[in-house]
């Protein structure tokens, strides 16, 4: 029998901290499309802030009678939260989501957002324990990096929604060991995507300042842009590579759901880097303050529980 639902109980359904690891893929992707920050361009990161929180809701949904099993302190198996309760969550937030696209990107963005909306439902309901899943979820993170640069600039987009889809793909590899464990090559599989994520940012920081030097304009900026981008990325490896390794080491379930908390904790270091090669410092501020606000809620909110990439 269902009990009244608090605020409390929502914000655990749709896993409130963790919703703050997408705020950064549309300043990603629309720093490295060109797009200058605009007040309108705020209602992205919302948007995708939304769909993310829908696809927890809807996660929850559709395993509830695992949890039920595995997991009966989640909202609906302890009877916090109604199925009926979570699916119209589900339902609400993804609406809300398109609507935001279209307000912060207008037809150029909700052309990415109506396809991203699909893929979450796709892999919460058919797709998370099928072997396509993880591509699924990487489609997910990729096309939310693709919806902040927005139809005729994708292409522009490209590597930072595949850096961040990488690293989706391994998060949800590890996080299907949760329960029962994962495997050492498994493990080693995404410490390996990992090394290679930040050798894509490092590379591509190289890039820039050669075509910098030989333009003999814009040192100084391309100078910090270069520092901020990399130092982004020695937090993302630092962040969630040792947590990966010792997967590796042990392959355990506890082994596995530190190195998937820690990987989600990851996105958002990942996300400044992109943002900071397309020279958007204050995009980076702004993930920067995201970081922040994402360590203080993690105390706050702190209590037993997993962690899930459960779309996003």
């Amino acid at each position: 029998m269902t009990t009244r639902t608090t605020l409390h109980d929502y914000l655990d359904l749709v896993r409130a901290p963790a919703v703050l690891s997408v705020l950064g893929d549309t300043l990603a992707g629309g720093a490295a499309a060109g797009h200058r920050p605009t007040p309108r361009r705020v209602a992205l990161p919302l948007a995708s802030a939304c769909l993310y929180a829908g696809g927890m809701a809807l996660n929850d949904y559709a395993d509830r009678d695992l949890d039920a099993r595995e997991r009966p302190e989640r909202p609906i198996p302890s009877g916090r939260v109604s199925p009926s309760r979570a699916l119209a969550v589900a339902g609400g937030l993804t609406t809300a989501g398109l609507g935001l696209a279209a307000v912060g990107g207008g037809a150029r963005s909700v052309v990415v957002a109506v396809p991203l909306a699909a893929s979450v439902w796709t892999y919460d309901l058919a797709a998370k324990n099928h072997p396509t899943g993880p591509a699924v979820m990487a489609a997910c993170r990729g096309l939310d990096v693709l919806m902040g640069a927005g139809r005729g600039r994708l292409r522009a987009a490209l590597p930072a929604a595949a850096a961040v889809a990488a690293h989706t793909a391994g998060v949800t590899v590890l996080s299907r060991g949760e329960v029962h464990g994962t495997t050492p090559r498994a493990a080693a599989g995404v410490a390996a995507g990992t090394t290679l994520v930040v050798g894509a940012v490092v590379a591509g920081v190289l890039a820039d300042r050669r075509r910098s030097a030989a333009a003999g304009a814009g040192r100084r900026t391309g100078a910090a842009t270069a520092l901020a981008a990399t130092g982004a990325a020695v937090l993302y490896a630092a962040t969630c590579l040792p947590a990966q390794l010792d997967a590796v080491q042990v392959p355990s379930a506890d082994r596995a759901f530190t190195a998937t908390k820690a990987g989600i904790r990851a996105m958002v270091p990942l996300q400044a880097a992109w943002a900071a090669r397309g020279g958007s410092l204050g995009s980076v501020g702004v993930l920067a303050g995201v970081e922040v606000a994402g360590r203080l809620l993690r105390r706050a909110a702190r209590r037993p529980g997993r962690a899930e990439m459960s779309e996003t």
